[in-house]
């Protein structure tokens, strides 16, 4: 994917060290800026594999598992891919792998 949505080698560096978690959140239209995603991060709402996060700044990685709630719902998300944009609602869907979908 890194082909097509930007800058090869900064995805190269990207996929090896990782990204902000509230850039991804934002990037993969979880919400609708990225200080509400830097928000709702230092309020321990979210989780990575297991562990309970206040840092917005955290790293995450590809096959890193998200837990969080959204909506009605929680989300259990294993993360697929990183971008350099933010992408529209359809092509989002690729950054992440939905482990428990919703009906």
């Amino acid at each position: 994917m890194a082909d097509s949505v930007g800058n090869d080698l900064d995805m190269k560096s990207c996929v090896s060290v990782g990204m902000r978690l509230d850039k991804w959140l934002w990037q993969a239209r979880f919400h609708k800026s990225r200080s509400l995603a830097t928000k709702f991060c230092a309020k321990g709402r979210i989780h990575i594999n297991g562990e309970r996060v206040y840092k917005a700044h955290r790293l995450i990685r590809i096959g890193d598992i998200l837990t969080f709630a959204h909506g009605d719902h929680i989300r259990i998300l294993r993360i697929e891919q990183f971008s350099d944009r933010r992408l529209s609602p359809s092509a989002a869907k690729e950054l992440y792998y939905d482990l428990k979908p919703t009906a």
